[in-house]
């Protein structure tokens, strides 16, 4: 099992650890305060953020229908769609598992199936090139015979694979419908367990109790649009019959259930969210009833193996009457003894990082604990084990020189895969059953000729003299300045580490048209990330978010001053916190830059708070609403520090109507404002993606089109 950090943003497919995931994310309806805000605000542009309203989704689809014209008069448009969709849809990619028990589950989306099928096969065919797969769920076909736009969110499926709980979102958007489906007969089940279309957390406890927390009506959500009572629901009773497990406060986060099952039994927890860093987890006893568990805050939970629950610190933490473990380290605690015999809680410490490393991904299966640990961003994979009551530490043969990640582990047995990429070395899929070395079993093709290409690391310095590591990806005969795509997100401690090609979901992608012409992509890893572990990403937080900013423009200024590029053959692209970061730097230094993709960004830094799921971000940023901490937001909030009379570089917008967790307003508001003061602006905005790059692979395609043949045309790369 891998229990995976949930991150805003860029959202490298799938979780990404410990904070909220789809905790990055808005609920079905506004944010109380967002209207009483918009009220008393005179602001022109605030009436764009009636999403839905017939007047300003006429306003974004004029300007989308504009954009969409220009980019596909270009020749280059067609081309890049085609290429990008052919390879999104191909049929050699690796098809990316899930272990349960001998089984591996899978979701494939193609030409053919465009919104996506969910299938299983054995562990032992999955081996094989060319797997027979089980066909469970096919989305397509629910679609048209639902007439729903529905969009596969996942699966939890109870023991012994009776029952599942799907998750479905129409459009993309992160609230979703629960309904139980049978996979042996693959219905859905008209009286089994289903929940209406809310942010809502649903887990088996067992075959026919399940956990779930959702929008139970007025004040049963947060201020931040997520659910607050966690209940206990049992096979039979309607829904009205389950019984409060927990309830959270209305300022916190959100509280969830969170569910293991292996050999050692079950463990049933709750997970209350007190900030999107820190949390309190409660142990859901056999009668219904919640016991703390004694956790620190900072505590970021990664799953269990033979009873031990294990989790990285945010910060250095002193155990009762124990010494202090630093910030960073892997930690095991034996839950199961401490809850059922009333023992004194002890912690292992497996793994702690130095000052340019991190635990990246962290996979607990039935016989071990698996890390992904990056030294300088290159990757590593160790392996944990327990014997005799002592943890061994063994780092496994996998290649060097790139990125390391865990895709899966077994709870029920000894399998695990991982993977190895780089920016110029497609992704290889590794098996491993606990002996030997792990075994090459999948690999991609090279989606482009990499053989006069190179990747180098260089290092900038900051505004305070900090050391900033960028990737540098560029053919060997570049000769001079090229045109040159800057990427990075800075923020909630999400990593960039090598990756080879975008599956639609991770950040702009080594691309074979855009090298082929002379260009060249950097990756840079700044403050607010986690290539450092924790204290990279607390050197940027709050009133040091700046210092995202200083790094990245500092990059920028790195790359002119080696010759890379000049400043207008720069192109910055971000997402989410990443829109935040490049339209900052738009405002702050359009000398350094020549264009701008600002992909379904945050921007107003000064109202984010009071829309979307704003409000569960402020320990990122801080809180508009506190005097002190306006102070600092105010100094880089890109929509009030744009200045009438300065030309900032030409940008492009991107955003989707259905994005519920950071909303389509603050694109729209940007754009609008930009549009008054005279500026290039081109602005797109999709009917749904939720907050992603597209619910189908076409959309992905055109999303990415629309960027690189913008950036082409603007950058000077349009051979």
């Amino acid at each position: 099992m891998q229990f995976g950090r949930l991150v805003l943003g860029v959202m490298l497919a799938g979780a990404i650890a410990g904070g909220w995931t789809a905790m990055g994310a808005d609920s079905v309806k506004k944010h109380k305060t967002g209207h009483a805000a918009a009220a008393a605000d005179n602001d022109p542009n605030l009436w764009l953020t009636d999403i839905h309203g017939a007047k300003a989704v006429a306003w974004a689809k004029e300007r989308t229908d504009k954009t969409l014209a220009t980019l596909k008069a270009d020749p280059n448009y067609q081309r890049d769609y085609d290429s990008i969709l052919k390879i999104l849809n191909a049929n050699d990619r690796i098809a990316f598992g899930n272990l349960d028990h001998g089984d591996v589950f899978n979701f494939w989306q193609d030409e053919q199936h465009t919104r996506g099928l969910w299938r299983k096969t054995t562990v032992a065919d999955y081996a094989k090139a060319d797997p027979k797969w089980d066909m469970l769920l096919d989305v397509d076909a629910l679609d048209k015979a639902e007439g729903k736009p529905w969009v596969w969110q996942g699966a939890d499926c109870a023991p012994g694979f009776k029952r599942c709980l799907v998750r479905l979102s129409p459009g993309g958007s992160d609230a979703s419908v629960v309904r139980e489906f049978d996979p042996n007969t693959k219905a859905f089940l008209i009286d089994g367990f289903t929940l209406p279309l809310a942010k809502s957390d649903a887990t088996y406890v067992d075959a026919d109790t399940v956990l779930f927390a959702t929008d139970f009506g007025p004040g049963t959500m947060t201020k931040s649009s997520y659910a607050r009572i966690v209940k206990i629901w049992h096979r039979g009773e309607p829904i009205t019959a389950a019984k409060t497990v927990y309830e959270a406060k209305e300022d916190d986060i959100a509280a969830r259930p969170v569910v293991f099952r292996g050999p050692y039994g079950t463990i049933a927890l709750i997970n209350r969210g007190l900030t999107f860093f820190t949390n309190e987890y409660y142990y859901v006893m056999p009668d219904g009833s919640t016991m703390k568990l004694p956790l620190p805050p900072g505590a970021d939970l990664r799953g269990v193996t033979q009873g031990n629950l294990l989790f990285t610190l945010r910060n250095a933490w002193t155990p009762e009457g124990g010494k202090e473990i630093p910030q960073g380290s892997l930690v095991a605690f034996p839950v199961k003894p401490f809850v059922m015999q009333k023992m004194l809680p002890t912690y292992d410490v497996l793994y702690t990082p130095d000052a340019r490393s991190t635990i990246e991904d962290v996979s607990a299966g039935r016989d071990a604990v698996y890390a992904s640990i990056f030294h300088n961003v290159m990757g590593t994979i160790h392996e944990f084990r327990l014997k005799d009551g002592k943890w061994s530490d063994a780092k496994l043969a996998l290649p060097d020189g790139g990125s390391t990640h865990i895709v899966s582990t077994n709870d029920w047995g000894p399998e695990a895969y991982f993977t190895f990429e780089s920016f110029l070395k497609p992704v290889t899929l590794y098996a491993y059953d606990g002996k030997g070395a792990p075994k090459e079993i999948k690999s991609e093709p090279a989606r482009f000729d990499a053989s006069n290409m190179v990747s180098e690391q260089f290092w900038a310095t900051s505004a305070d003299g900090t050391k900033i590591p960028y990737f540098y990806v560029h053919r060997k005969d570049i000769k001079g300045p090229a045109p040159t795509i800057l990427y990075s997100y800075g923020g909630f401690e999400l990593s960039l580490e090598p990756w080879y090609w975008n599956d639609g979901h991770r950040p702009i992608a080594p691309y074979d048209p855009w090298f082929s012409k002379g260009g060249a992509i950097v990756v840079a890893n700044i403050r607010g990330g986690g290539e450092f572990g924790p204290a990279w990403h607390q050197a940027a937080m709050k009133k040091n978010h700046q210092h995202a900013f200083d790094d990245f423009e500092a990059v920028a200024a790195d790359i002119a001053h080696r010759g890379f590029a000049t400043p207008k053959q720069i192109g910055i692209v971000g997402a989410s916190n990443g829109g935040l970061l490049v339209s900052a730097t738009m405002v702050q230094r359009p000398d350094l830059i020549g264009a701008v993709v600002c992909q379904r960004p945050l921007i107003d830094m000064l109202r984010y708070t009071q829309f979307g799921a704003g409000a569960s971000w402020v320990d990122e940023y801080g809180d508009p609403a506190i005097p002190e901490e306006r102070a600092w937001i105010e100094k880089y909030s890109p929509y009030q520090n744009l200045k009438p009379g300065v030309k900032y570089p030409p940008v492009l917008f991107i955003t989707e109507t259905s994005d519920d967790r950071v909303t389509p307003i603050w694109a729209r508001m940007m754009a609008a404002k930009m549009e008054s003061m005279g500026q290039d602006v081109m602005f797109y905005e999709s009917p749904e993606g939720g907050h992603g790059p597209g619910s189908t692979h076409a959309e992905e395609a055109e999303y990415w089109a629309q960027s690189y043949t913008y950036l082409g045309q603007k950058l000077g790369l349009t051979k």
